[in-house]
C-alpha cells in the first residue's frame, strides 16, 4: 500500500507562485512514476505533470508548460510542483499520484494506482 499526502495549497493572486509538496509512505515511491493532476468542480480530473522514477524525465500538459516545474527527492520519498505565474484558470484541487506502470510519459488517470486526498489551489484575479 502507498499513502500520499499533499500540502502547500492556498489562496494567491494572479501572477504569484506556490509550491506543492507530496509525501509518500509505504511502498517505495522512488521506483515509480509520480505525477500531479488537478480537478475543478464538475470537470474531469486532468493531467498536469509527471516525473520518472529517477527524476531525469519530466512531462507536462500544454497549459502549464513553462510555468510549472515538477521535481522529486527520492531520499525523502517526496515530489514537488513549483507553480509560477499562476492564473485564475489554475484554480482547482491538486492531486498527487503514483503509477507503477512503466517508466515515463503516463498521462491518463487510469495509468495511476494511488492518489492523495488533494489540496486546494485558488488563484484570484
Amino acid at each position: 500500500q502507498v499513502q500520499l499526502v499533499e500540502s502547500g495549497g492556498g489562496l494567491v493572486q494572479a501572477g504569484a507562485s506556490l509550491r506543492l509538496s507530496c509525501a509518500a509512505s509505504g511502498r517505495a515511491a522512488s521506483s515509480n512514476i509520480l505525477g500531479w493532476f488537478r480537478q475543478e468542480p464538475g470537470k474531469e480530473r486532468e493531467f498536469v505533470a509527471g516525473i520518472s522514477p529517477g527524476g531525469s524525465t519530466t512531462w507536462y500538459s500544454e497549459s502549464v508548460k513553462g510555468r510549472f516545474t515538477i521535481s522529486r527527492d527520492n531520499a525523502r520519498n517526496a515530489v514537488y510542483l513549483q507553480m509560477n505565474s499562476l492564473e485564475p484558470a489554475d484554480t482547482a484541487v491538486y492531486y498527487c499520484a503514483l503509477s507503477s506502470r512503466g517508466s515515463a510519459w503516463k498521462r491518463r488517470v487510469s495509468d495511476y494506482d494511488y492518489w492523495g486526498q488533494g489540496t486546494q489551489v485558488t488563484v484570484s484575479s
